[in-house]
């Protein structure tokens, strides 16, 4: 296959934090990821100890070494969409800025440095490159590549490169998004009597949120905090007259001991007091428990070092856990920089997570 003509193929030779700066200067929003899956591919075709699939605008690679052992690296194409920060720009502080450095791109920087420089691990490897991380579930590219080709994710452990600073991020807790909708009549807003106001009605939703008492929930070793918030209200058609329609949309993070039927139940059990004419599931996750008492998991945080952290935010550890693979994060982004206009990381993060990785696979 040929390298895509708008950009230089990527160079692997270089360190992780100069290949990360190369990989921020493909853009590569959901739904635009294939000039970057294309030099994903063309880059892993040129290593002989790897065998190469593709699904879409997904990308696998595996070394075949008969290893005791099988791991699986993987990390999202996709960022979200660019503010004004493409091209990457590196700072006299060492400092790399730009959509996408911290996620997770310096994290796909380390998978391919990793697999261009470990042909010979302890463990044989999975490389993972999938698109649309950042969007739907139903569009995720892992979701799609777990459908289509289960067998090229199995292993025995998974280790997403998703931003943790570099300290091991154990399981993820699940996301549930629902709709609740209610319903009144249209008015005039100078005779509202004449009329139902649906805002109004949504009243009692808000208040069981505002008086709800989220849970902790320590597993393995790790507290999981949970949280039911409204993350929008929706409603009114102009504004002299009165809504008949208000849809409040609710996320429930939750911790992954949870099941997904017992996170819906739960919500539905908030809501049972309100007067809610349409309860609708837009969304649903589930989480992941931690796997950190999986032997590879020990082993990879003695060799990491630092200490282990419970996972807030949702990630694709939990389509890992769906499959049978304990699953961990960990990336050398800050994951309070995720997704902001000022997004960067910092370059010895990138060599270091790097480092770790390489001492781990080749001790």
């Amino acid at each position: 296959m040929d390298r895509p003509a708008r950009h230089p193929a990527l160079d692997l030779t270089r360190d992780a934090a100069e290949l990360t700066a190369q990989l921020v200067d493909f853009p590569s929003e959901s739904g635009h990821e294939k000039d970057l899956a294309d030099a994903v591919e063309h880059a892993l075709r040129a290593l002989d100890h790897l065998t190469v699939d593709r699904y879409g605008n997904n990308i696998v690679a595996r070394t075949h070494l008969g290893r005791a052992e099988r791991v699986v690296l993987a990390g999202h194409l996709d960022t979200v969409p660019i503010a004004g920060n493409v091209p990457s720009r590196l700072d006299e502080h060492g400092v790399l800025w730009g959509c996408g450095t911290c996620d997770m791109k310096s994290g796909i920087a380390v998978q391919l440095r990793t697999a261009a420089t470990v042909p010979a691990p302890n463990r044989d490897l999975t490389f993972v490159f999938y698109d649309n991380e950042e969007v739907a579930a139903h569009l995720n590219g892992l979701g799609k590549v777990a459908d289509a080709h289960p067998d090229w994710l199995a292993g025995d452990f998974a280790i997403l490169l998703e931003p943790s600073d570099g300290q091991v991020e154990g399981g993820c807790q699940g996301t549930l998004r629902v709709l609740l909708r209610t319903t009144g009549e249209r008015a005039h807003s100078a005779r509202s009597w004449m009329g139902a106001n649906a805002v109004h009605a949504a009243a009692p939703i808000l208040a069981a949120l505002a008086a709800y008492e989220p849970r902790r929930r320590v597993i393995d070793g790790l507290e999981y905090r949970e949280g039911l918030n409204a993350v929008r209200v929706e409603a009114g058609v102009a504004n002299n007259v009165i809504p008949d329609a208000c849809t409040v949309t609710v996320n429930f993070r939750y911790a992954p001991d949870r099941s997904p039927e017992e996170a819906l139940a739960h919500v539905r059990e908030v809501f049972a007091g309100c007067p809610v004419d349409e309860f609708i599931v837009d969304d649903h996750s589930p989480g992941a428990l931690p796997g950190l008492s999986h032997p590879a998991a020990k082993a990879f945080m003695e060799s990491v070092g630092g200490s282990a952290h419970p996972k807030f935010g949702w990630t694709d550890v939990s389509r890992f856990s769906a499959l049978g693979v304990p699953a961990v994060n960990y990336g050398p982004g800050n994951p309070l920089l995720a997704h902001k206009k000022d997004e960067r990381v910092q370059t010895d993060r990138i060599l270091h997570c790097e480092e770790r990785l390489r001492a781990w696979l080749t001790d």
